[in-house]
């Protein structure tokens, strides 16, 4: 085992929200605790905090990725890992060295281990995710990063990220999701989101459902004096066309805020990704208001994230499959809108699905949207991490009148449904979970 995997058994003997979240377990007192214990390396650098329900992961991604291009050190702090633990805390598009992760976990797990209930907040268990967003803090340090940028985990107000000070924050689009942790209401959500916004801080806010959205978060901004951005209001156009031979996407933004169209090509598809790379450049440009568009545009070309429609050619002993793609959607719009990509890219061709999802999520309604499309479903669980359903799951298709397969045994499930998509030739769409993602990529690793 490498230090890496080592620290990963070590993170595994403290309280796991992420995988089985509980209500009345978020609060801010340890984390800002473990930090000042470790001479505040939140401070360090910097940095930029992106919350919202859809789409964080991306525009994080996207500003890091402008922001390296515009030749700066830059650390991303984003959730969840598919494969990599490193995935969580790394540059842009790759890892830092061995040595930074190893210094880091050096310097953490002594002083963890000597910490004793009595030191803590209230006596708290530490979680998983402190300890996480703390070892992000300390290889960033370590990496002596120029910028960072952090994804917020669950919420904003009461989320562990939520102890830095960033220079600007963002907020992407609010949907419906761990409704019993963050309100279930979207004005509630949006609440619990705009936690993130700091006294006198700007904030770019995404286009939302719903006006009453649009006025929880005008009116924090305004009690904290923050100079407050809706990307709607901001961008006049955010068209995007999808280039079916290239599997790529033109994206043109337009607006005031620009000396010039900024026009790109991107590997992150769908008509969402073109929304958000208009917040990621309009970000940018509220930091850098001089900064060229021609490093926006490069920045947005280089963009990539695993498990965000991400296709594969060509699977290994699976010839068959003329492409495998890889969805981490799990929720009702976001999986209606990986439907909309997969339909402008393939049209009518034939299709399998192969789907699985938290327990937590609206099955029901998500059941109905793959009625027609597809010339088989497979339905199992999401791996053994992550608390699931199975049995809502097979509930919810039958009533929405789906015929599908079902069975509890995600490994069997998974090789019956790249078996079936092989001999018949049909594109494979794997959605519902980064869960069922990481069993699927580990799938391919053996085969």
């Amino acid at each position: 085992m490498n230090a890496i995997e080592v620290f990963q058994d070590w993170l595994d003997d403290y309280l796991n929200f992420e995988r089985n979240p509980k209500k009345d377990i978020f609060w801010l007192d340890t984390i800002d605790y473990l930090c000042k214990r470790f001479d505040n390396p939140q401070d360090y650098a910097p940095c930029i905090h992106v919350a919202g329900t859809k789409g964080k992961g991306s525009v994080s991604k996207m500003i890091a990725c402008i922001l390296e291009e515009a030749g700066y050190n830059v650390g991303l702090y984003s959730s969840p890992h598919i494969i990599d633990f490193r995935e969580r805390i790394s540059k842009p598009n790759e890892f830092f060295s061995e040595k930074i992760y190893e210094e880091a976990i050096k310097e953490m797990v002594p002083n963890i281990e000597a910490i004793i209930p009595e030191m803590l907040p209230a006596e708290r268990p530490i979680t998983w995710f402190e300890l996480v967003t703390l070892f992000a803090f300390l290889c960033f340090r370590r990496a002596k990063v120029d910028w960072s940028v952090y994804e917020v985990g669950l919420g904003g107000r009461l989320d562990s990220t939520n102890v830095i000070r960033p220079k600007i924050c963002c907020i992407t689009p609010i949907e419906l999701e761990h409704t019993e942790f963050l309100g279930n209401t979207l004005e509630k959500i949006a609440a619990e989101k705009a936690g993130i916004i700091k006294n006198c801080t700007p904030v770019v806010i995404a286009r939302q459902q719903t006006d009453s959205v649009k006025i929880v978060f005008r009116e924090k901004a305004f009690t904290k004096h923050a100079p407050y951005y809706f990307v709607d209001e901001v961008i006049k156009s955010a068209s995007y066309s999808l280039n079916e031979r290239t599997k790529k996407m033109k994206v043109v933004l337009e607006s005031d805020m620009f000396n010039r169209t900024i026009t790109t090509e991107m590997s992150l598809l769908g008509r969402m990704q073109a929304q958000n790379a208009a917040m990621a450049a309009i970000t940018i440009r509220k930091i850098f208001p001089n900064l060229d568009e021609a490093i926006i545009e490069k920045g947005l070309a280089k963009a990539k994230l695993p498990g965000r429609f991400e296709i594969i050619n060509k699977v290994k002993s699976y010839e068959g499959i003329p492409q495998l793609i890889l969805d981490g959607a799990h929720t009702y719009r976001s999986i209606s809108l990986t439907l909309d990509t997969l339909n402008k890219l393939y049209d009518n061709k034939k299709a399998i699905l192969l789907f699985a999802c938290a327990a937590d999520k609206d099955i029901k309604d998500i059941s109905k949207l793959f009625k027609y499309r597809f010339e088989h479903i497979f339905v199992t669980k999401p791996g053994d991490k992550k608390q699931s359903d199975i049995g809502a799951e097979i509930e919810a298709f039958t009533n929405a009148g789906v015929s599908f397969t079902a069975d509890s045994n995600y490994k069997k499930l998974i090789q019956q449904a790249f078996e079936t998509a092989s001999k018949e030739g049909a594109i494979l769409l794997v959605t519902g979970s980064f869960y069922l993602l990481s069993e699927v990529k580990k799938f391919l690793m053996t085969h």
